[in-house]
Formats: structure tokens, C-alpha cells, sequence
């Protein structure tokens, strides 16, 4: 049983071997570093950190637009960008996390042109990440791990929870929004019901430390983990292992079939495409300049990459 385990092993590492290499069929120019990227109606928005979310025609490849927050200044006074964290579009709204002043976040609504906030920086919350539930809630994350279910319209919180005493990565929400899930410093994912904050799962014992981002397509869990493991979960338990990289592993996406995985790879900022099923390697994705923030999925061929660099990259498999 042994020696046919070893032979299936050395016949998927000479596949992985194969993998071929794909360079950019196009590229998008952003204001600055990418820190978030999501795609609506055709369009995709990228947070960055040069006081803008750029918006542009994925079809055209053209940029279409640009909303421009006010610069801020910092600790000593001088004027610099305010980075944003993340950005999300529910119908004609535009939701934005940006960096306030005195090191607070401030969490605003961009509407008809109009920007308006709904927590500021002064009240001095360490804020990561915000995305909307619907078109009057939006789920946050404090980096002490704390979530929250915000009421837009009574500008109250209905729920909240601590998931653990770990620092806060990164939540992604099912494509139905009715789960999250929460990823830290443990190397424990935790999904939650995304109405109720009750704990529906955990998933754990693949990634032994920190996770930088998790991604949640189809009842498939993929991580990016600082260990240089990237996790893959279904929700059936069917699956539960990892494959390990050379370099830590900063981001990761899914297809929206969850049927292929990409990850941060290397030191050179390569993506390795692998299929989520086999876990062979299918193809290595470069010319990456910088250090990876985002790859995600256009469709089940196309895949955009991001990075600290001002260059989104744009690939298709076949």
C-alpha cells in the first residue's frame, strides 16, 4: 500500500513539473498598490492605496471612472493618501473602508457622487475589512477580531461576536451571503451564519499559523497561509488537505465553480493554478512585479491578479 501511495506521489509531482507557464494577454494601470478588487455588472473596482477606487470595463479594459477620497494627514502632520482597505457595490452604492486620521477608519457610502460617512475615523476603531449583507447591512471586522452586523439605516449594531483572542485576516462571504467566513492568525477558519453571527463550523489542523486571506466559492474553503500552506475545505468534509509552497503564500482565489484554485506561489510573485479535485498543478501565472494582494476569478478561464504595484494583471488558461 505504501509503495503505490509513493508511486501516485511521484507521478503527481512529475505533472506538477509540466505545469505550464502563462504570461499577461493584458494589463490595467491603476492611481496605486491594489488592496481589494471586485467585480460588478462588468465593471471592476480597485481599492488602492493612493486615495482612489479606480473603476474600469473589463470588457474594454478601459477606466471608467475614479472616486477620489480626501487626502488625510498623518501622526506628524504632513499631508499624505488615504489607503483603502476595501470596497464593496451593492446595487448603486458604493461602500469604501479608507484610513482616517489619528489611526482611525473611517466606513462611507458613495452614492449619485456623494460621499457619506457611517463610522469615522475619531471614533477610533481599527477596522480591515467591510463588505455589504444587503442593501441596509454591512458586516465589519475590527483587527482585534471582533465582527459586526451594522444596520445602515438606524445606524445601529444588531450583532456581534468575538471569534477569538487571534488577530483578524480576512472574512469572505458565500456567493448567497448567507455564511462567512472568519480567518486569523490561528490557522482556524471559522463560518458563521452571516444573520444570526451563530457558529455553523470550524475548520481547522491544515494551516498551523497565520492566514492572510480565505476565499468560499460553491461549498469549496480555499486559504493563503503565512506557513506556506494553502488549505482546501468543502463543507461536506469530503475534502481536507493542503498543499505546500516555497514562499509564503499571501493570496488566494477561487473559480466560481470551485473546481480550480490559485495561489501566491513563490518569491517571484508567481500564481500557481491547480485543480482543486486532483491537486495538480495545472499552470504558473507571471510577470508579477510585486508582492500579491488579490487574484480572483473572472470566470472558470479568465483570472485577474493584483499586487502592491499599480499593474493588474489579466490572464486566460486556454
Amino acid at each position: 500500500m505504501n509503495i503505490l501511495k509513493s508511486f501516485f506521489t511521484i507521478i503527481i509531482l512529475l505533472l506538477n513539473l509540466n505545469a505550464k507557464e502563462l504570461e499577461p494577454n493584458s494589463f490595467l494601470s491603476t492611481s496605486g498598490g491594489v488592496t481589494d478588487l471586485i467585480i460588478d455588472k462588468n465593471r471592476l473596482f480597485a481599492a488602492t492605496t493612493a486615495s482612489s477606487v479606480d473603476i474600469f470595463d473589463i470588457t474594454t479594459k478601459e477606466k471608467i471612472d475614479s472616486i477620489n477620497l480626501p487626502k488625510i494627514k498623518d501622526f506628524i502632520g504632513d499631508t499624505i493618501d488615504s489607503k483603502i482597505y476595501s470596497v464593496d457595490v451593492f446595487d448603486d452604492k458604493i461602500l469604501i473602508l479608507s484610513q482616517g486620521e489619528n489611526g482611525g477608519r473611517n466606513i462611507s457610502l458613495y452614492k449619485d457622487g456623494k460621499l457619506t460617512h457611517i463610522i469615522e475615523d475619531k471614533q477610533r476603531l481599527f477596522i480591515a475589512r467591510a463588505k455589504f449583507l444587503d442593501e441596509n447591512h454591512i458586516i465589519y471586522a475590527l483587527l482585534s477580531n471582533q465582527i459586526y452586523l451594522y444596520d445602515i439605516k438606524n445606524k445601529t449594531i444588531t450583532k456581534e461576536i468575538q471569534i477569538s483572542q487571534s488577530k483578524f485576516s480576512n472574512f469572505k462571504l458565500s456567493s448567497d451571503k448567507t455564511k462567512v467566513v472568519v480567518c486569523d492568525e490561528s490557522g482556524v477558519l471559522t463560518m458563521l451564519d452571516s444573520n444570526t453571527f451563530n457558529i455553523i463550523k470550524t475548520f481547522k489542523n491544515q494551516n498551523l499559523d497565520n492566514v492572510f486571506q480565505v476565499d468560499f466559492k460553491n461549498k469549496i474553503i480555499l486559504t493563503a497561509g503565512q506557513d506556506r500552506r494553502s488549505a482546501v475545505y468543502s463543507l461536506d468534509g469530503r475534502i481536507s488537505y493542503y498543499k505546500e509552497f516555497s514562499f509564503l503564500i499571501y493570496s488566494a482565489g477561487l473559480s466560481p465553480s470551485g473546481t480550480l484554485a490559485a495561489v501566491a506561489s513563490d518569491e517571484e510573485n508567481n500564481v500557481t493554478v491547480f485543480n482543486v479535485n486532483s491537486k495538480e498543478n495545472i499552470c504558473n501565472l507571471t510577470q508579477n512585479r510585486s508582492t500579491l494582494t488579490n487574484i480572483l476569478f473572472i470566470n472558470e478561464n479568465e483570472i485577474i491578479v493584483s499586487s502592491d504595484d499599480k499593474k493588474i494583471n489579466f490572464y486566460k488558461l486556454n
